[in-house]
């Protein structure tokens, strides 16, 4: 996932000399005039009924830059004069606030210019950089309006949240391939129409859709185990919330080709707890995410696929089921590193995975059978490939 970079338009000498000046006297003039964009204390603003989770967290202070920038880019201004008064810090953190609350700004690019005055120092005006032009805009917004509700129409309306949360989770998954050279990938409407992107394009996909449900989503950046920047988002189902990555649920990151390559779902990522996500993943501090700490909603436990313990004559009957159904593959996940450990010794290395193999041979008439697997260490997770 790139992160954002934010440049500043640094004046120079000649610029202090000739330009800063006729700023400062504009941003004094504008500085004794009512924000129209902001009216302290009030919920007159229309943001599409979204729950807008940092516009809660963020200092109140900046309550009015954001406010402002939110409808300024709704209203399509790429670049503009301000009226709130604020230094670059707080423009970063309130332009970065705006844009993770609302996946629907598709048309806004990784970078933004801004101007401050030479003497105060304060943002004066930004210009952003746009990767859709206005005029293709409203077109843009009718063709993901109706890719989402496509995904919306496939869930039942006696489906739970959390059944909801899942369904649009595994619908991502299969449309989606993931590709470093995607097309406007830090935008939804790479996963949504275009089909093919990375962290960024999979969690705004996710928000948007859970947005148009009328479901708390938010996005969530920081970085991964091995450095590398990242994103994903959180939900909230009744009072507790819980980690979503869509991206390292897609079968890619088990070794698989692409979204819907036959592989099995990573189902590790849908609706997890921090102790879990966060032995791979690190999120940022910028703005302080909710905890996620209830795992009654963990996927495995829910699909009786999850063991407390190792117990030889249960997992022999796991694996022996699993090829009697004819499954692609059989998953278990278990409750300590210690009963995994001794579930991969007993299956790969003692020979309990053999009994299984050999039934399977003698079911299909062959003399030999190639599987595969994975296992999890992070998440105490075997997954057996059959076919």
């Amino acid at each position: 996932m790139k992160k954002l970079r934010m440049p500043l338009l640094l004046f120079g000498l000649a610029l202090l000399l000739t330009g800063c000046g006729q700023l400062d006297s504009m941003a004094v003039q504008v500085g004794l005039k009512a924000n129209p964009y902001y009216r302290e204390g009030d919920t007159w603003w229309d943001h599409g009924n979204v729950e807008e989770y940092y516009f809660n967290q963020i200092p109140s202070e900046l309550n009015e830059i954001y406010r402002e920038l939110y409808a300024r880019i709704r209203d399509y201004e790429d670049e503009a004069e301000l009226y709130a008064s604020v230094s670059s810090d707080q423009f970063w953190t309130a332009y970065y606030s705006v844009l993770a609350d609302h996946p629907e700004f598709f048309w806004v690019g990784s970078n933004v210019e801004i101007q401050q005055s030479g003497m105060t120092g304060k943002v004066v005006s930004y210009k952003l950089s746009v990767t859709v032009p206005v005029s293709e805009r409203e077109a843009m917004r009718s063709s993901l309006e109706a890719a989402a509700d496509e995904c919306i129409a496939g869930i039942s309306q006696d489906a739970t949240v959390y059944q909801k949360i899942k369904y649009v989770y595994e619908y991502l998954i299969d449309v989606v391939d993931y590709a470093q050279d995607s097309r406007d990938n830090q935008n939804v409407q790479s996963a949504l129409i275009y089909h093919r992107s990375v962290c960024a394009g999979y969690a705004r996909a996710f928000q948007y859709i859970l947005h148009r449900m009328g479901l708390f989503c938010t996005y969530v950046t920081g970085k991964i185990e091995t450095g590398g920047d990242h994103g994903w988002n959180i939900v909230r189902i009744g009072d507790n919330y819980y980690n979503v990555d869509v991206t390292w649920g897609d079968p890619v990151f088990l070794g698989g080709d692409s979204a819907g390559s036959g592989r099995a779902k990573n189902y590790n990522y849908l609706c997890c707890t921090d102790e879990e996500l966060y032995r791979t993943h690190v999120p940022d501090t910028e703005v302080r995410m909710p905890q996620c700490a209830d795992d009654s909603l963990n996927y495995y436990k829910l699909n009786g696929l999850y063991h407390e313990t190792f117990d030889y004559n249960d997992i022999y009957n796991t694996l022996m089921n699993s090829v009697w159904a004819d499954e692609d593959y059989c998953v278990m996940k278990f409750g300590s590193g210690e009963a995994y450990s001794a579930a991969c010794y007993e299956i790969f290395e003692n020979g309990l995975i053999s009994d299984a193999a050999q039934y399977l041979m003698e079911v299909y008439g062959k003399s030999t059978w190639n599987y595969s697997y994975n296992t999890d260490d992070g998440f105490n997770l075997i997954t057996i490939y059959w076919k």
